[in-house]
């Protein structure tokens, strides 16, 4: 028996503009911008942990009465794993969020956007890329401080 094949256009079934509909809408769209700030803070919190964990173990292997470490490129090492991480993941969840978006804005869904100008436009875009921005110094400053 051969399988029929999969039809991926949006027309595949019918948006009805109804009250219902809408607030499915807009809770589906809440849902992906509590995703998107969800990933933002994950992003955040291994950037400055990354940036954290360099700085601190350059500056403890100076104290005076601390043991050399057996490797003290370990820390550095790991902390670049860690902000190279965190930009990873942004730049990763802000593809997926304008992806999904622009999915969710157009189509057979544009009956339930109830606004007629355009896409919603968050803040989140601006955050984001000011925070790949951040991650991109801060990984750069650990590589060359230490060459």
């Amino acid at each position: 028996m051969a399988a029929e094949p999969v039809d991926h256009d949006a027309s595949r079934f019918t948006v009805k503009p109804t009250s219902d509909s809408h607030f499915a809408w807009l809770r589906t769209r809440l849902s992906l911008e509590r995703t998107l700030m969800s990933w933002v803070r994950t992003s955040v919190s291994l950037i400055a942990f990354g940036f954290t964990i360099v700085q601190f173990f350059e500056r403890f292997g100076n104290m005076p009465g601390v043991a050399d470490a057996s490797d003290p490129q370990a820390p550095r090492y790991l902390g670049l794993a860690m902000i190279a991480a965190g930009i990873l993941a942004l730049v990763v969840s802000v593809w997926q969020y304008h992806r999904v978006s622009r999915y969710l804005n157009g189509g057979n869904f544009t009956p339930l956007v109830g606004v007629e100008d355009g896409p919603i436009h968050t803040p989140l875009y601006a955050v984001s890329i000011t925070l790949i921005l951040i991650g991109v110094f801060a990984f750069f400053a650990v590589v060359t401080r230490s060459l």
